[in-house]
């Protein structure tokens, strides 16, 4: 039976021509995988905190945490209050504003990012000086008494012809601090405004280059995130996307893009009362960079939104009500990441995060849990998806919206199982393409 089995199968071509395509396609598959490696497997944080870097104190993290717990106490002070405001599922109304308290005690800031640019403005050179220094040896300080941000650093000003003098030595500064505090946090994230051209992405990449040749660094050992706020950036001038070849032009650098909102909607001419994220032309451009960053391990952020929770509660009511539409909405385009801008967008921030994250916590764990398994059920799931739903738990139990527990009580699953499917390779269960 074997041997009739055998006999079934009969092939043409040569094993020389197999070798042959495999030969010629070979320089194809080095090039792929150095622009498209993956994503990196690392915490994405869910929003970017923005403050003037003449604003910036050592108890910013803490101050920012307490002024928002302080903005649920007088305007939502309970589950139901907060539900009604929001529209919340009552069913779990109580889980999210518990764990919203909890997020705003344990870790109200993921990322920080300390602003020499807009938020900051034009200054004396001697007063920016100041500031970056002292930008430098507070991040430090906090970093060295565990009370940082996750991810912190600054936003320089462009490198346009106009400021980039005064950026490149903020920066200098800024990383200079760093070094003689101790060295370089794990967490340090730079971030480059403005940009309108690949050979401005390049200059940044160089920039960094040598600052770590001259404190003897690991080549690549900084990052920094692209700011889009032009449309030169989406759309070049001989039709290409701009984005695409910025991504590249920082040779593996480049480790986020973040939406600038109300710059980019200017550029375009949108009036100021239309400026938003959820804009026709912000869905344009947020979808190009989507593309251009899919597979390259570059991670996408949404921007901001400049209605502030302040005021009247009826006033703070209709602020939040905004934040949280605009952030899940921006969630569930796979827009991860967004900015916050004044401690009362925090609650709406983390209530909607956890929101979208506990609402699909039991199907998507029960769906990677029958992939897993080989079980059946009524969706067949590819690898890719497979990917996406570990993806998804991952970014859930890195927030604080789910419990490693309750994942593994409802998946059967480790996070280093959620990894392995996350990003093949990297360890835990395997299952190999259908």
């Amino acid at each position: 039976m074997a041997q009739e089995r055998q006999e079934r199968v009969a092939t043409s071509l040569a094993r020389a021509v197999t070798e042959e395509i495999g030969a010629s396609l070979a320089p194809v598959d080095a090039e792929l995988e150095r622009r498209y490696p993956g994503d990196p497997g690392t915490r994405q944080p869910v929003h970017t905190v923005y403050v003037p870097g003449d604003v910036l104190a050592g108890d910013t993290v803490r101050t920012w945490g307490d002024r928002a717990l302080a903005a649920l106490d007088e305007h939502a002070p309970d589950a139901a209050s907060f539900a009604a405001v929001l529209g919340l599922d009552r069913a779990s109304a109580e889980e999210v504003y518990g764990r919203v308290r909890a997020k705003l005690e344990r870790e109200p800031v993921e990322d920080l990012r300390v602003d020499f640019e807009d938020g900051y403005g034009v200054r004396p050179d001697a007063e920016e000086d100041e500031d970056a220094a002292r930008a430098a040896r507070l991040v430090a300080e906090a970093y060295a008494a565990g009370a940082a941000a996750p991810y912190a650093g600054i936003r320089m000003k462009c490198l346009e012809a106009a400021v980039r003098e005064r950026g490149i030595r903020t920066l200098d500064i800024f990383l200079t601090g760093l070094i003689r505090a101790g060295g370089l946090p794990s967490g340090l994230v730079l971030t480059l405004p403005k940009v309108t051209c690949p050979e401005q992405v390049t200059a940044m990449a160089r920039l960094l280059g040598a600052f770590e040749e001259a404190h003897g660094l690991a080549p690549g050992r900084i990052g920094f995130e692209i700011q889009i706020e032009t449309s030169q950036s989406i759309l070049a001038a001989d039709g290409t996307a701009a984005v695409a070849r910025m991504i590249q032009a920082a040779g593996g650098r480049a480790t986020g893009l973040h939406y600038g909102t109300f710059d980019y909607s200017a550029c375009l001419g949108v009036s100021a009362a239309h400026q938003a994220s959820d804009h026709p032309a912000a869905d344009h451009a947020k979808a190009v960079m989507q593309v251009a960053a899919a597979g390259t391990g570059v991670r996408l952020s949404d921007g901001s939104t400049n209605v502030l929770p302040v005021g009247p509660t009826a006033k703070v009511h209709d602020a939040w009500r905004l934040h949280y539409g605009l952030t899940r909405r921006a969630l569930a385009r796979a827009y991860y990441q967004g900015w916050d801008m004044h401690p009362g967008h925090l609650p709406t921030r983390y209530a909607a995060v956890f929101a979208f994250y506990r609402e699909g916590f039991e199907r998507a764990a029960g769906r990677l849990a029958r992939y897993a398994g080989r079980a059946g059920g009524d969706v067949m799931d590819e690898p890719a998806t497979a990917r996406a739903l570990s993806g998804y738990l991952l970014r859930g139990l890195d927030c604080g919206a789910l419990d490693g527990a309750e994942v593994a009580r409802a998946a059967g699953l480790t996070r280093a199982d959620l990894e392995g499917f996350a990003v093949p390779g990297r360890g835990g269960r395997t299952v190999s393409g259908r």
